[in-house]
C-alpha cells in the first residue's frame, strides 16, 4: 500500500487544484473500474463473457505487438513451459506458473495492453484471457469464459504455491 507523507499529500492536492484547470473529476464508473478487486475464487469478477475465438482477433490487434502472434514468439511469453518449473531453466508463463485464471483476468484488466492499460472492455478481457488459456491447452476454443466459468478453470500450477505461514499474514 502506498503511504504518502502529509507534505506529499498536500503537494498532490495543490498540483491538482481546480485553480489550474487541469484534469477533471473522475466519473463513478472510472472510480469503480480502478477499485475492482478480483479474488482467486472469482469474487469481484464483473459481468461479461468471451471465447478464445473472439479473443484471437483482440489479441492480434492489441497484444501481438508485444507478445507475438503466437503469444510467445517475441517479448514476454504467455504460453508453454508446463513441466519446466522444477528444472534448471523454468519457463514461467500463464500456462505453467499462474495458479488461478481469475488473477490472469485481473492482471489483463488492470495492466494491458501495455500502451493503454485498462482500456479493454470486460468482454474483451474475458475473450483475451480465454484465448491465452486456449493457447495453453487449458480451455476449449469455444468455451465461454465469464465470472462463473473462469473461476472454475483448473490451472496446471494451482497447487504450486503454499500459504504464507507467518502469523501476521494469516487471514489477510
Amino acid at each position: 500500500m502506498w503511504r504518502l507523507s502529509l507534505l506529499s499529500c498536500a503537494a498532490v492536492l495543490f498540483a491538482q487544484s481546480p485553480r489550474y484547470g487541469v484534469g477533471r473529476e473522475p466519473t463513478k464508473s472510472e472510480l469503480w473500474a480502478l477499485g475492482i478487486t478480483v479474488a482467486p475464487d472469482g469474487t469481484g469478477l464483473p459481468e461479461g463473457s468471451g471465447t478464445a475465438v473472439e479473443g484471437k482477433a483482440i489479441f492480434a490487434l492489441k497484444c501481438a505487438g508485444c507478445h507475438g502472434e503466437k503469444a510467445g514468439d517475441i517479448g514476454p511469453s504467455l504460453v508453454g513451459g508446463q513441466g519446466t518449473l522444477a528444472t534448471a531453466k523454468p519457463k514461467k508463463t500463464v500456462g505453467s506458473f499462474w495458479p488461478h485464471a481469475t488473477t490472469v483476468w485481473d492482471y489483463v484488466n488492470r495492466a494491458m495492453p501495455f500502451q493503454q492499460p485498462g482500456s479493454l472492455t470486460h468482454n474483451e478481457v474475458y475473450a483475451t484471457v480465454a484465448y491465452i488459456l486456449f493457447l495453453n491447452g487449458i480451455v476449449g476454443e469455444k468455451d465461454v469464459m465469464n465470472a462463473k466459468s473462469l473461476a472454475r478453470v483448473r490451472m496446471p500450477n494451482r497447487d504450486g504455491f503454499v500459504a504464507d505461514p507467518r502469523p501476521d499474514i494469516q487471514g489477510k
